[in-house]
């Protein structure tokens, strides 16, 4: 996610309060208070839609490539880049999936709490990762888990 202004908001974006230019949030504020979750809730939807531009982009891109290459090399090389900007899409709707759920997380109010143990997920941490959902102490142990399974 490229950094930009917390106040340059996308299209249709209609802020709940101002926040001054270059706010960050901090621990000496109450969590999650208005301004915390204002905070995320733009970077959050600045990041939809940088991931929405990027796939309609890939889109146009494929829709305006030629082709009638009638170069082998050409036509493989171009195969394997569209085969590889297909993957990156996959994995940008993936990501979209989990941006629309801290969207709705943020909706609801559980926004920045654990899934698993309901503790404050952090400021550090979801600054760093938006879109986290569980707290460090849950997260190492599902990629314990995780290890654990692939490995079994």
């Amino acid at each position: 996610m490229a950094e930009r202004s917390i106040n340059d908001l996308p299209e249709g974006y209609t802020p709940k309060l101002e926040l001054p230019e270059g706010y960050v949030p901090t621990e000496k504020e109450e969590y999650m208070c208005d301004k915390h979750i204002e905070y995320f809730r733009r970077r959050i939807e600045q990041w939809k839609e940088e991931l929405l531009n990027e796939s309609n982009e890939t889109i146009a891109n494929l829709r305006s490539e030629a082709r009638d290459i009638s170069d082998e090399a050409e036509r493989a090389s171009r195969e394997t880049e569209n085969t590889f900007e297909l993957r990156t899409r996959d994995r940008y709707r993936k990501l979209l999936k989990k941006v629309n759920k801290a969207l709705d997380r943020i909706q609801s109010g559980d926004y920045g709490y654990c899934e698993e143990t309901d503790e404050e997920i952090g400021l550090p941490r979801l600054i760093a990762r938006p879109i986290a959902t569980l707290c460090i102490d849950a997260q190492e142990r599902w990629e314990l888990k995780q290890k654990i399974t692939r490995e079994g």
